[in-house]
């Protein structure tokens, strides 16, 4: 469907001030070809105002801003090769499906018998062939959502632009709704940039997430590289869950080795870590709970329970620290003020460089 080839995206020290408010300060950021990059950070981090920028529906204080090799810093949003789906979805009440989805194209000139045929090709693509002539109330929630994508991607843009884009659906749509997003980006190959809030949302749709705070870069790499590898203490507890804790770090023989209480782990090898004392995160699913056991472990008692389905959420004190962990639905249950041990396997453990 897509016949131009999708653009990378490059951010060179850009600043961005609202009055004497800096919003982002010296952002550098390269998107490949092709990707799908998630902004994700707490609201008033940058990340939205980033993806303007992209657009064009805001112009960098200073900096510049590249698709592919042409720096578009100065352009209006109407000179750039950009689709975009917002939020509140941005559906023109008073047309039918068909005339928004070719509102772009017929403000393009594209002759009517070709529009059509796009239409069509655009509304298949999200499962909606044959709701051409329905009113926009006629659709719901996740519909008008499709017909918002349709929309940007019948234009063919070089670049995608995704700006909070299922925080509207319910839990079950949203699901269906990014692995459809995916999807498409996929086939069709064009460069995204999504902006969320959601963490579950971003490490299932990206190739590589940006952790933003307050207007800078945290961290930025492949969903699994951040999860598994946080580099602060912001970034593993804002990627999921994560317990952090006092642990210990050394190195023997080019190996690292952490220790967390009376357990040693042996760390990740393809990352490297100082020797020393530091904060180690944990993630929920690198703990489970035994009643006794002859392996090293930590002693603690359970705080707190609650059965959420698939799995059992518990809260459980440990030498001061409360360490918060998932069983799966099926592993032996405890009672709030049971006696337990503790054990950490990796994957899932990391020591905290800052």
């Amino acid at each position: 469907m897509n016949d131009n080839q999708s653009s990378g995206v490059e951010l060179k020290n850009v600043v961005m001030k609202f009055g004497e408010h800096t919003v982002l300060h010296n952002i550098d950021l390269i998107i490949q070809p092709g990707s799908l990059t998630t902004l994700l950070g707490p609201s008033g981090c940058g990340k939205t105002t980033i993806l303007r920028l992209i657009a064009g529906l805001e112009l960098p204080t200073s900096g510049q801003v590249f698709l592919g090799d042409e720096d578009v810093s100065v352009l209006s949003a109407s000179q750039r090769d950009v689709g975009m789906v917002f939020q509140s979805y941005a559906l023109f009440p008073h047309m039918t499906v068909g005339e928004n989805v070719g509102y772009g194209l017929k403000m393009m000139g594209i002759v009517p018998n070709e529009r059509t045929e796009r239409i069509k090709e655009s509304l298949d693509s999200v499962g909606l062939d044959g709701y051409q002539s329905r009113f926009i109330d006629q659709l719901s929630g996740g519909q008008q959502q499709r017909v918002a994508l349709a929309r940007a991607l019948v234009l063919k843009p070089k670049v995608m632009l995704f700006d909070e884009p299922l925080s509207n659906l319910d839990s079950k749509l949203r699901r269906q709704m990014r692995e459809d997003i995916r999807r498409l980006q996929q086939e069709l190959a064009v460069t995204a940039v999504y902006v969320t809030h959601d963490q579950d949302e971003a490490l299932a749709v990206s190739d590589e997430v940006v952790v933003m705070k307050e207007g800078g870069i945290a961290q930025q790499g492949s969903p699994k590289h951040l999860y598994l590898n946080p580099d602060s203490k912001f970034v593993a507890t804002f990627m999921g869950d994560a317990n952090i804790v006092e642990g210990e770090v050394s190195n023997v023989g080019g190996e690292s080795k952490i220790k967390i209480g009376d357990i040693e782990i042996a760390a990740d090898s393809s990352e490297h870590y100082a020797d020393g004392k530091t904060q180690i995160a944990i993630r929920p699913e690198a703990l489970s709970l035994i009643r006794s056991t002859t392996e090293p472990s930590l002693q603690g008692k359970v705080l707190s329970r609650a059965y959420i389905g698939a799995s059992t959420e518990y809260r459980v004190k440990v030498n001061g620290n409360e360490l918060f962990l998932i069983s799966p639905t099926g592993s032996e249950e405890f009672e709030i003020g049971d006696e337990v041990h503790v054990l950490i396997t990796p994957p899932g453990i990391s020591p905290i460089p800052d």
